[in-house]
Formats: structure tokens, sequence, C-alpha cells
């Protein structure tokens, strides 16, 4: 039996599951995950949580404050060193009865010169598509080697467990990530604070697994903390001090049945279109830009907005800059003016169309709406309070259907606790994270639950589809720590 020989489970259940998880390992079904660990070696254990989306979502790219939960679902990785140098994988599905399985030598990842460019590593993981999952863990040793400096003389043995649903717009991904990394730095004693594993875990998304996702995911799942809104200005990860949630209200998240996907067309096309509103502005106000061959980013000597969208107020926005913007352009009409945009990450193709107007608006105004909800926050929750905290909400779900990513699914949701309204405790809602389906917040009442559940119910008579219903809180990574687990009587 593994007993805890350092750190502590913090009472949470999916932790002391896991555990329970470990020590059936004679009895699993899968040959591969029996044979994972050698017994008398003992085992690193991490936890990271999913998160929920209050406020923010897509604007911080565009360097928005953004708000986000903690949820109580989470990922549970073991891991233990392995002196054959190779890397072996296995993630238990939901019933434990199936797994996924992944390996691969360290030694894929050294390159004569040294670690091997990000691209090749990209390539190799989408050359498989049912391998690719892989990369969110894997990768994480190739971003400490490229970017840490790490030279691991032992491979690893990871077995994962998680609790976060996938495609429902709750980062999976990045819960994934943080309890890898973190499992990987506390194995190998690789010193890394939270916000530094965070950002090196947006690496692993954005530059290995080819996810052009924000920080802000990443940020939650290591540095935040249970029952508190972690508040992160995206410029690029600032830590603000984290906002209590008021005892009076609740925040809730309704999975509507839509699967999302960060890596969608649609989420990359606004964000192109974005980082186009700000190249454009950058014109307008007569900011010198350097760069190269079209398709490649582009310097802007920005000290006025510090290269960051959202530091336009919107009656800047709106009186110098909205009505110059165009509603659309194609890429190549946009490369052939201006060569390209601030953006490492996405990439511009020449045929397609890209909005311009409503995703920069969306990136200033919704900065603009986080700002009043996160001081709204800070005092007691009085009608006229939640009232306009919800109002914030659903100009928000307004805003990211403007952008193209709503869809009927979420609007309904959204729709159904506007018509339940304050008089059932409900006071607002909003499509989260990437758009384009995923889960709905909700902002209630503290007592407001079977509001909540009356509005799932409703859904799932309607679509055929029963809502997964997100509550509950618990500690990013940094504060769970790690356990280390020896076997023992």
């Amino acid at each position: 039996m593994y007993r805890i020989v350092h750190g502590t489970a913090h009472h949470l259940s999916d932790a002391t599951d896991f555990i329970k998880t470990l020590n059936r390992i004679e009895q699993w079904p899968q040959p591969e995950a029996r044979r994972l660990f050698d017994l008398e070696s003992e085992l690193v254990v991490t936890r990271a949580p999913g998160r929920l989306d209050v406020m923010g979502g897509i604007a911080d790219y565009s360097g928005s404050l953004v708000l986000e939960l903690p949820l109580a679902e989470a990922t549970c990785v073991a891991l233990q060193r392995d002196r054959s140098r190779r890397i072996r994988i296995i993630s238990l599905l939901d019933d434990a009865t199936q797994a996924l399985v992944f390996e691969m030598p360290l030694s894929d990842f050294e390159g004569a010169n040294g670690p091997i460019e990000y691209e090749a590593a990209r390539d190799r993981f989408q050359r498989d598509p049912e391998q690719h999952w892989a990369a969110y863990v894997a990768g994480v040793f190739l971003v400490l080697m490229r970017e840490c400096g790490v030279e691991f003389h032992d491979g690893a043995r990871i077995l994962i467990t998680s609790r976060v649903p996938q495609g429902k717009g709750v980062s999976s991904s990045a819960a994934l990530e943080v309890a890898a990394m973190q499992a990987v730095a506390a194995a190998f004693a690789i010193p890394i604070d939270s916000r530094r594993m965070a950002i090196l875990c947006q690496m692993v998304e954005n530059l290995v697994a080819g996810a052009p996702c924000g920080v802000m995911d990443q940020m939650t799942a290591s540095c935040g903390q249970a029952n508190y809104l972690l508040a992160l200005f995206c410029q690029p990860a600032e830590l603000r001090e984290m906002v209590a949630i008021p005892d009076e209200i609740s925040f809730w998240g309704l999975d509507s049945g839509v699967r999302h996907a960060v890596t969608g067309s649609d989420y990359g096309s606004v964000r192109v279109g974005t980082f186009m509103g700000y190249r454009m502005i950058a014109e307008l106000a007569g900011l010198k830009v350097q760069g190269g061959m079209p398709g490649e980013p582009v310097d802007i000597d920005d000290s006025r907005w510090k290269g960051y969208l959202a530091n336009l107020t919107p009656s800047e926005f709106e009186q110098a800059y909205a009505a110059y913007l165009p509603e659309q352009i194609t890429g190549a009409e946009f490369l052939s003016r201006y060569r390209g945009t601030t953006d490492q990450v996405t990439r511009i193709a020449p045929d397609r169309r890209y909005a311009v107007r409503v995703p920069a608006a969306h990136a200033v105004y919704e900065h603009h709406r986080v700002r009043l909800f996160a001081e709204l926050l800070n005092g007691v929750a009085g009608e006229r309070q939640l009232e306009l905290l919800g109002e914030l909400m659903y100009q928000s779900h307004a805003s990211y259907s403007a952008c193209g990513l709503g869809s009927p699914s979420t609007d309904r949701l959204v729709q159904l606790v506007r018509e339940a309204g304050p008089s059932q405790g409900l006071y607002g809602a909003k499509i989260t994270g990437g758009g384009s389906g995923g889960t709905v917040a909700v902002l209630s009442r503290q007592n407001a639950g079977e509001s909540v559940a009356r509005i799932a119910e409703r859904y799932a008579r309607e679509s055929g589809y029963q809502p997964y219903l997100f509550s509950g809180s618990s500690p990013g990574s940094a504060a769970f720590g790690h356990l280390r687990l020896a076997r023992g009587d």
C-alpha cells in the first residue's frame, strides 16, 4: 500500500481517491498500467484544477484583466523517475477500465546541437492525431530543456486521471499541463515558482501542442486559491490581489453539450482579427512599426498603450479609431499593406477573410467590463450590485456572439437564466473561455442552487442533453504542493 511520506491531500476527495487508485494497481485491467511503476520506488503526486472563466475570456491575449475561478474538478498526476530515459504516459479514462498509452525516448527531443526546435516537436505530435494528447504532457520535458536548460538523465513513468471534463471550455488542457509540470519539477528538483510554471505551461500548449491559448488558464490552474477569483492582468501575466467571492453569491458552470476547442478556426480567426485591429490602430496613431517579410510578426514602438489593445479606453477607441477599422479584410489584403501583426502564436492565411472591427472592440470593452466587475465585487453584494454584475456578464456574452463565438446552445442557457431572473436568485450568465460552445458561467445568490438545477433540467428537456453542473472551488497546484508516496504496511 502506498502511504503519504511528504505533503497533505488537503482533505480533497479526488486526491485521496487517486491514492486509492494507485493502491489497486495490481487489479488494473490494463497490463501496461499494472507494469507502469516500480513498486520499490517512490511516487510524486500532484493536482491542478480546471477553471471557470467568470469574466475576461478571449480578451486575455489583448492585455485585459481576467477573473477566473479554480474549479473543484481537477487532474491528478503520479510520476516516478525512470533510469531508462524513456517517457511512458498512461491516462486512465473515466471508468478506469480503459486507458490511453504513449511512450517515447527522451532522445527524440535531443538534436545534434541541443534540444530540438518546437516546430519539429509540434510536427511529430500532429502527424498522429491519436497520440496528439500526449503533447500536453511530454511537451513539458522539451519546454524545460529549452527554456530552463534542464538536462534529464532519467526518464519518467506517468499516470494521469482527470475529473476535468474535456471539450467543455473549462481548460482541461491547462490542468493537465500544470499537474504534469508540477510533478516533473518536484521529482527532478527543478525550482520553478507558480507564475513561471504557468508561463512555461502556456508554451507547452502554444508551441508543442499547437493551440493558440492565452495564459489565464494555466495561471488559474497553477496559482489559484479556493473560493477566490484569480485576478490576472494579462500584460503579459501580472497577478493582482485575489478577489474574494462575497458570502452572499455563488458562481456556477452549466455545460451546453457543444464541444469547445481552442484550436478551432473561429477562435483562431477572432484572435487574428483582434491583432489586425491593433496593428491598424498603431498605423493610424503614427506608431513606429518594424518588421520583415509579409507574414512574419512585427514590432511596434508603443509606449502609449504598451503593446496591448486593452489599454485603449472605450471612448478613445470609438472617437478616434473604430470608424477607420474595416468590418472584414482578407489575409492577402492585410499582408500587402501591414506585413504582419505582433502576435507570435497565430499565422495569417492569405485566402481567408477576417473580421477586424468587432473583435478589436471586444478587447477594448471587455477589459472595461472586467474592471467594473472586480470593483463591484469588493463589497456587500446588495441587490443593485448583483444586477449590475449580471448586466456586465450579459454584455460580455453579447460581445462574444458579435465576434462569432456564440452558439445556439449557450445562447439558450443564457436566455433561460435571464428569464428566471432575480426573482429566482439568478442575475447573470455568459459563455466562457474561447466560446463556440462549452460552458456558461452563472451568477446567483448563494442559496439559489435549486434555481440553477431547474435551469439544467429545463435545458435537458429541450435539448435531450443533461448539462454537467460545475459547482465549488479548490486550490491551484501551488497551494496543493506535491505528495511523495512510498510503499509500506
